[in-house]
């Protein structure tokens, strides 16, 4: 299995700097001593979230006649709006697969890119894009599973070495495994020293019980769907898996309280908007004894509904 390499990421940050924004390292004043924060915020990406940069390197690594055919996605949110983003940007058609789960705003936000969006039920996903494949001729974009996408996400891992060189932790929302796997690989070329934990929910936590097994085990879609974390319920793939087998010092699973904690920090103490899915890195940060020095918490997403966020804050009142 050939993974993914510095080199590719390095010619996707070239690729795709026109097209998304190069986040800064926002310093958490208010963090621990020892373990001082910063964070990484790509809920500032013009889609809102990380998922930007996968897809214009994916969909810019397409030959310009297959491009042309369209494109096929499949996603619970963020990843659906980056193809159809990415789509509009090159002048091509897109066609999403989302779960009919998926929040409202996920469903608008994608449509409003111009994509023809296809609700499914849960688990369906990838089958009925199978099927517009077919039907279109477009060609797919997965939303972990292809290097160009790994890739593309581990841009953030460069733009982490070249703005903090010193770091000696990384923390990294984990799903499908796209971002850790990328962001790991970038982050083990270019600062070796430091650790490297992925973060997900005890709810959706299939990544920490396939590595501590050796191999892939894969949770039932109900059971993954119970966190309110709703872009991590996807289980990774083969190629995500053994990047992350290589890459991941550790993964740390936090609760559904912690989750909407640390969705509360973020709003109130960092002035930023994360989704559930997208503060589950400072979660970890607040729950686990990750080792001194300084931390990158990775804030992947902040496309949340209006009324989820405002019960939320509510809750810290």
């Amino acid at each position: 299995m050939n993974l993914v390499t510095l080199d590719d990421i390095d010619a996707a940050a070239r690729r795709i700097a026109p097209d998304i924004v190069r986040t800064p390292l926002l310093a958490a004043r208010w963090s621990e001593a020892d373990r001082p924060l910063w964070l990484k915020p790509e809920n500032l990406q013009p889609i809102g979230a990380f998922k930007i940069r996968g897809a214009f390197n994916a969909l810019g690594r397409l030959a310009p006649e297959v491009r042309a055919a369209g494109v096929v996605a499949y996603s619970s949110g963020n990843h659906a709006q980056a193809v159809a983003y990415a789509a509009a940007a090159f002048g091509v058609t897109a066609h999403i697969v989302m779960p009919e789960e998926t929040p409202a705003v996920k469903v608008q936000a994608t449509r409003g890119h111009g994509a023809q969006v296809v609700l499914c039920g849960a688990g369906e996903r990838e089958s009925v894009a199978a099927e517009l494949v077919e039907r279109t001729g477009g060609v797919l974009v997965p939303p972990f599973d292809h290097p160009d996408v790994i890739a593309g996400q581990g841009t953030i891992g460069l733009e982490i070495a070249q703005d903090l060189p010193e770091v000696a932790t990384v923390l990294i929302p984990i799903s499908g495994g796209g971002l850790a796997s990328g962001v790991g690989t970038a982050i083990r070329a270019l600062c070796p020293r430091a650790k490297i934990f992925g973060v997900e929910p005890e709810l959706a936590a299939d990544t920490a019980e396939s590595l501590a097994a050796g191999h892939l085990v894969e949770w039932p879609v109900a059971q993954r769907n119970r966190t309110i974390a709703d872009g991590l319920r996807a289980t990774p793939s083969e190629l995500t898996f053994a990047h992350l087998q290589r890459v991941l010092d550790g993964v740390i699973a936090v609760s559904e309280g912690e989750i909407r904690s640390a969705v509360r920090e973020l709003a109130c103490k960092a002035h930023l908007v994360a989704e559930p899915s997208g503060a589950v890195a400072l979660a970890g940060y607040r729950t686990a004894a990750t080792p001194p020095g300084p931390t990158v918490a990775i804030v992947s997403g902040g496309n949340i509904a209006l009324p989820l966020l405002a019960e939320i804050l509510a809750e810290g009142q």
